[in-house]
């Protein structure tokens, strides 16, 4: 009864430690939490906007002026950019983005990947330790996997630049971006959104065509050489801001409900140990009472 005592002591000592990191990994997601939900709800009605109207002007464009951004061909090679985080502890946050990537792939670039044209760009390690495993038949570009490390705007347009002349130079003929989409602490989703070629304005069923009304200056070519660039370079640049979001929120989240389940585990703990102490008190006062009777007989 004494080493089972000293057992359930160890284990209340051992949760009770367990509880104590995971406290503090809540404490410091939800201050970098709050940094990089201000990162994203700054950015993200900015990058929108760009976007739709970027889609507006390529579903408009008149004349010799024309972007090869928007130009949609046979995909021969393809390329999947894979944005998870560098740690663990986030729940099923990495899983998530991870199966998205893997059915677009599947649904979209299975012919590509079986022709060997299928390119990964891993941003985030836990990525890049899964499809360096398991996708080994693709070619893994590792030089961005530590891009976490500096979401300035220079550094991640390094990586849609890259992705760009791949566009332009018919290395790439897609370009699909899976990541996570920070709606709040406790949400995120992942989303695979279709970075290169540009999709083109749709009007809804029933809608007419809107037709954008824009006046250029200079001309439409030379700013379409400029503007369409950095847009694209902005809504690069939100979706590694809604990950970094999404990755804090999730752990703050997952580390908030491993607390709480370690509460529940030490409460549990204590009834048996209160148990196992009341029943070793019993004994021990039995075995007295036999004593001393044993003693009078």
């Amino acid at each position: 009864m004494g080493a089972n005592l000293k057992e359930v002591r160890e284990r209340i000592t051992s949760v009770k430690s367990t509880q104590q990191i995971t406290k503090a990994m809540k404490m410091v997601s939800a201050a970098k939490l709050r940094r990089a939900t201000d990162a994203i709800v700054q950015m993200r009605p900015y990058a929108d906007k760009l976007n739709d109207m970027l889609k507006n002007i390529l579903s408009n464009i008149e004349g010799s002026a024309s972007t090869s951004f928007g130009t949609e061909r046979a995909i021969e090679s393809a390329a999947v950019v894979v944005v998870t985080s560098n740690r663990g502890l986030c729940g099923a946050f990495n899983t998530n983005i991870i199966k998205a990537a893997v059915a677009t792939i599947d649904e979209k670039f299975s012919a590509q990947r079986a022709a060997g044209k299928l390119t990964i760009v891993c941003i985030g390690k836990r990525g890049y330790d899964y499809f360096k495993k398991r996708y080994q038949d693709c070619n893994i570009v590792t030089d961005y996997v530590e891009l976490f490390s500096d979401l300035s705007f220079d550094n991640v347009a390094q990586v849609s630049q890259m992705l760009m002349d791949g566009f332009e130079s018919k290395e790439y003929d897609a370009v699909t971006v899976s990541y996570g989409r920070f709606k709040n602490a406790g949400m995120q989703f992942p989303e695979t959104f279709q970075f290169l070629p540009v999709q083109k304005l749709e009007a809804k069923e029933g809608e007419s065509k809107h037709r954008a009304d824009y006046i250029f200056e200079p001309s439409q070519k030379e700013l379409l050489e400029k503007l369409v660039p950095s847009i694209l370079q902005t809504t690069f640049q939100k979706f590694l801001l809604d990950t970094h979001a999404s990755e804090h929120g999730a752990r703050m989240t997952a580390m908030d409900k491993a607390t709480e389940n370690a509460e529940e585990l030490i409460k549990e703990m204590k009834i048996i140990y209160n148990k196992a102490r009341q029943e070793a008190i019993t004994s021990e006062i039995s075995e007295i009472v036999g004593g001393a009777a044993a003693l009078e007989g």
